[in-house]
Parts: C-alpha cells; sequence; structure tokens
C-alpha cells in the first residue's frame, strides 16, 4: 500500500506542479539527453540535444529537426555533466526568476536539475531551499527543478507564468538579455549632449554665413554670441594703386 500511495502523492505534486508552471516543464527536465538517436544512429552527431515544447515528447537529434517545422525547441547543453539551456532561449517561455544563472562559455545558462552539494563551504551565507548548493545572496534556487520543488512545497509566491512587463514577452514578443543598467544611462547621456553640441555648432555656422551673429538656444530666451568678431574693412582699390617713381634725396 505504501509505493501506492507514494504514487498518488507524487501524481497529485504533479497536477499542482502544471497548474502553475506550463505543462511541457516537467517532461523537459525529466527526459534524457545526450543519448544516440534511434532514428539516426548511424549518423554523425546523433545525440539527443533537442526538445520540442509543442510535442513534449522525448528528445531528438538535429537530424529530427524537419519533424518539429514551426515549434518551440529548445536546445539542451552540458555542463560538469549536468544538462544546462540558455537563458536567452528558455525565458522567452517562462519565468526564470529566483534562479540562480551562470556564465560559461561566454554564454549565460541555467540549470535544469538539482545539484546536491555533498559539503558547504566555510562562509557559505546563502543555500539552495532544496538541494542546498551555495548561491549567491541574491538567489533561492540553482535550477528549474529546484524551483519547481519549491512551487510543490505551497510557496504560492513562485511562479513560472509571466507578471506585469514580462507578459509581452511571454505571449512572443522579443526581450534583451540585460536590463539598462547605469552604465548604459551614461553613454546615452553623454551622447545626446555631443549631438546637441553638433547642433549648436552647425546653427553658427549657419547664422555666420547668412550675416547674423547671433545664436539662440530654444531653452533660453536671452541666447548667448558664439560668433567671431567682425574682420577689419579692406579696401582692395589700395591695393591695386601702383607704386610712384621713386625719388631721390637730395645731396
Amino acid at each position: 500500500m505504501e509505493p501506492m500511495m507514494r504514487a498518488q502523492e507524487e501524481e497529485k505534486e504533479e497536477e499542482e506542479g502544471h497548474y502553475r508552471s506550463p505543462p511541457w516543464l516537467i517532461p523537459m527536465l525529466r527526459a534524457n539527453y545526450f543519448v544516440p538517436c534511434s532514428i539516426h544512429a548511424g549518423s554523425n552527431k546523433s545525440e539527443c540535444n533537442m526538445f520540442c515544447l509543442d510535442c513534449t515528447s522525448d528528445a531528438f537529434c538535429s537530424y529530427c529537426l524537419v519533424n518539429h517545422k514551426n515549434h518551440r525547441v529548445l536546445q539542451i547543453r552540458r555542463s560538469s555533466y549536468h544538462n544546462v539551456v540558455r537563458v536567452n532561449e528558455i525565458q522567452k517561455y517562462i519565468d526564470i526568476s529566483c534562479v540562480q544563472t551562470y556564465i560559461i562559455n561566454s554564454a549565460r545558462i541555467v540549470f535544469l536539475n538539482e545539484r546536491p552539494q555533498p559539503r558547504i563551504g566555510k562562509g557559505v551565507t546563502n543555500t539552495c531551499e532544496i538541494c542546498f548548493r551555495s548561491l549567491l545572496d541574491s538567489y533561492r534556487f540553482c535550477s528549474l527543478g529546484c524551483k519547481l520543488g519549491g512551487m510543490k512545497r505551497g510557496n504560492q509566491s513562485l511562479t513560472f507564468s509571466f507578471k506585469g512587463k514580462h507578459e509581452r514577452e511571454y505571449l512572443g514578443g522579443s526581450e534583451s538579455d540585460e536590463a539598462t543598467t547605469p552604465t548604459k544611462i551614461r553613454k546615452t547621456c553623454a551622447f545626446n549632449r555631443l549631438m546637441s553640441g553638433l547642433l549648436i555648432c552647425t546653427t553658427v555656422k549657419s547664422d555666420y554665413f547668412s550675416g547674423d551673429q547671433r545664436c539662440t538656444s530654444s531653452g533660453d530666451e536671452s541666447g548667448f554670441n558664439l560668433s567671431p568678431g567682425t574682420p577689419p574693412i579692406y579696401n582692395h582699390r589700395n591695393s591695386s594703386r601702383r607704386k610712384g617713381v621713386p625719388h631721390r634725396a637730395p645731396f
């Protein structure tokens, strides 16, 4: 009876997890990756590292992509013998907040399943709520599977659904990998100041050639004079006069 009761509890947890997570998430986490494809076993690079979010079936190889045209397909990668997926691919479909991400080979990734840490190092102040792997202070889980485990525990604040500004991305909109940073804001302000300076210089130059020596900005009614001083008047008739015959001084 105990195995049957345990199976019923797991089925109930899965139903609750499906309620607050997309139906393809649990099959993707449980799929068997990096095994030879049963259809293209004789071909090179026929390992199963693809998962279709629309079919939610087993993993498949790159040769099987022709059977999933116009489907949402994720490529699963490996890091330290663990399955990972790139952040810029997975965050188009689910909210991965509270899950720590890592940068491997210049790409930000997130782990699929839990990675228990046998021994916690000294000075660790934050760990995963499920598998107790050491984390940065701003995260709660080390993988998508651990976040799903936190949801199964009844934490109502956790969800894989997008909220607010992320709703457009969940409906298929594009998303930048990085949010606006103070560095980008400073660069934008510097660029705007540079363009404003070029606009002022262009206006002054135009006014100078048109005879107007006063440049007034749109935000200042008094304006300011940036034109150079008026050059002296030069008489061209005097320059064309020929010199007379020199006279010798008397003895």
